[in-house]
């Protein structure tokens, strides 16, 4: 059915992604692409004392795609913004017991679109 061996983990976050949907009254947004194989991400983040109080995505993409979105979300909610920045792909990738290696760079763009949806909010409210 699938064209990679995915964890059961992978395949629960694919099947019922958790944080799913826009955001309208999101503090901030991050965006993240990957050109090489058409996948898109889009992370809402509501911040509330420094810490992000609702987060949701919208994904364009493939089974580890949407897993690992699913995952970022699930990894950065209720934390303080600076320990959200800190969550890496291999972080991601760990937490849904491994991803592989042709779909690493999924895990990639989680990482990414959450760091660029915190710099986005610093700079909102920092006036920059």
């Amino acid at each position: 059915m699938f064209c990679c061996n995915f964890s059961d983990k992978v395949l629960e976050h694919f099947m019922a992604p958790r944080n799913s949907g826009s955001m309208v009254d999101a503090d901030s947004i991050g965006t993240a692409g990957d050109p090489a194989c058409g996948d898109s991400l889009t992370l809402y983040i509501k911040v509330k004392d420094n810490i992000i109080e609702d987060i949701s995505f919208m994904v364009f993409g493939c089974v580890a795609a949407i897993a690992t979105s699913s995952m970022t979300t699930e990894l950065a909610k209720g934390k303080y913004l600076d320990e959200a920045y800190k969550i890496t792909d291999q972080d991601i990738a760990d937490a849904l017991d491994g991803l592989p290696e042709q779909k690493m760079h999924c895990s990639v763009l989680g990482a990414t679109a959450l760091k660029n949806a915190i710099d986005n909010y610093y700079s909102k409210i920092n006036g920059k």
